[in-house]
């Protein structure tokens, strides 16, 4: 039966380019997908275009298309992304002139758009504020719909050789191939199911190879520095094989299969997608052999019709500052350093949304640790969500302060500010969501 090979690429932005150009170079791939957008990464990719029309898309697109692009071309491996994050116009004009200069005549490129819906998010009610869109006022940077597989199958049905998205949703970036090489009905619920299932297990790249798998002398794995990207050979039925290229490090194991199978899921009977609601409750894992994993059972049913959108705006700055405090007696001075800061502080309350100082390796992940008299080292961290730029400054300007105006003995200060973009998310009918593409293709100068 007929295959296809897809590959990870990256499990987010700054995922390690390495493995990918391994994929593009021996992974044998028909595609090579890069997902690399988060919820707050498109709202900042909204900010720095608004900076500066020609930007807004992956700020890694040079080093990653450099690296993999000369070896899909050779390989004839196609590039699935949504690198576009906010601009995937500019993304695609990019790596058109990047496959300029590498010599790379003919190559193909797709940008798909429509994800943004800006212009008409404010009518819509935010799970997170209770209130229209449009209350945020000036406020508002940024509002994308997850965005299903129909542009970029229409992208790949043209002839695309990369097709570059917006926001879409992370596993549709892998169905969208599967459904265009296998010719799957928009109605065949049960084969998107299953193309959902795949594109999860990979969507995140070396997850599921053991990277946020791997805990010493509980589970371990071999060779963590020189992880591998997965790879599923996907059929025409959606069932598939998870692998990875032999050499690299790492392992696929029904262990790791199941921990990426149940990331992020809330519901593994009904999970929401723009063009299916997939069933994973029936998933069984097979091990075939080392590093061979066959997984079947998934299901599917009609899509709700409804897509999620995530709407980015901006929330005051971020100031904060850090310094350290060790040996006898260090959570102690780490505390009076907290109490110090707040108290300096308190004349500014007006302009502070909210505040918090921990001591890092006592309360910062667990509120309520007090630490003992045996704890070698602290590190005290003080930030605050202020309402303007210049209050946010302080927060660290106090914390360096503490240098001689606190406890004994701190060191290493650091500190520092940025605007805050807030995240809220709401649903709108798909139907009010139009997604598109243009295509260009690389013409090299000849002498």
């Amino acid at each position: 039966m007929r295959t296809i090979r897809i590959g990870a690429g990256a499990g987010f932005q700054g995922d390690r380019i390495a493995p990918a150009v391994d994929l593009a170079e021996r992974g044998e791939l028909d595609y090579l997908v890069f997902e690399c957008l988060g919820e707050r990464t498109i709202a900042l990719a909204q900010q720095a275009r608004m900076s500066d029309p020609t930007k807004g898309y992956d700020p890694l697109l040079d080093r990653r298309m450099r690296a993999v692009l000369p070896g899909c071309v050779r390989n004839g491996t196609r590039i699935v992304t949504n690198m576009g994050a906010a601009n995937p116009r500019a993304a695609a004009k990019r790596t058109l002139e990047l496959a300029r200069e590498l010599g790379l005549n003919g190559l193909k490129v797709a940008a798909v758009t429509g994800d943004d819906i800006l212009d008409r998010i404010g009518e819509f009610v935010l799970d997170e504020t209770g209130a229209p869109a449009a209350a945020i006022g000036h406020r508002l940077v940024s509002a994308n719909a997850y965005i299903g597989m129909h542009g970029l199958v229409a992208a790949l049905d043209a002839g695309a050789d990369v097709v570059i998205c917006g926001r879409a949703s992370d596993p549709t970036l892998f169905l969208a191939p599967l459904a265009h090489e296998f010719g799957w009905a928009r109605d065949d619920w049960t084969r998107l199911g299953r193309g959902i299932l795949i594109g999860h297990l990979l969507e995140c790249a070396a997850q599921i190879t053991g990277g946020y798998f791997v805990d010493p002398g509980v589970k371990d794995l071999p060779d963590l520095a020189n992880l591998g990207h997965p790879i599923a050979e996907v059929d025409a039925s959606g069932n598939a094989v998870i692998t990875k290229l032999p050499g690299t490090g790492g392992g696929i194991t029904r262990a790791t299969c199941i921990e990426q199978l149940l990331y992020e899921i809330h519901d593994p009977a009904r999970y929401l997608q723009p063009d299916v609601v997939a069933d994973f409750s029936g998933v069984d894992f097979e091990e075939l052999g080392k590093d061979r994993i066959a997984v079947r059972g998934a299901n599917g049913s009609q899509a709700t019709g409804l897509l999620k959108v995530s709407v980015g705006y901006r929330d005051g700055w971020l100031g904060e500052g850090q310094i350290s405090y060790a040996g006898a007696n260090c959570v102690a001075r780490g505390n009076l350093a907290i109490s110090l800061v707040r108290d300096r502080l308190a004349p500014l309350s007006a302009r502070i949304a909210e505040a918090r100082g921990e001591l890092i390796g006592v309360n910062s992940v667990w509120p309520g640790g007090a630490g003992s008299d045996h704890t070698p080292e602290v590190r005290m961290r003080y930030g605050a969500r202020c309402r303007d730029a210049e209050t946010a400054q302080m927060i660290g300007e106090e914390v360096e302060a503490l240098y001689l105006a606190g406890p004994a003995g701190g060191g290493g200060v650091t500190k520092s500010l940025r605007e805050i973009v807030a995240i809220a998310s709401t649903l709108v009918p798909a139907a009010q969501v139009a997604t598109t593409f243009e295509m260009k293709e690389v013409q090299c100068e000849t002498a």
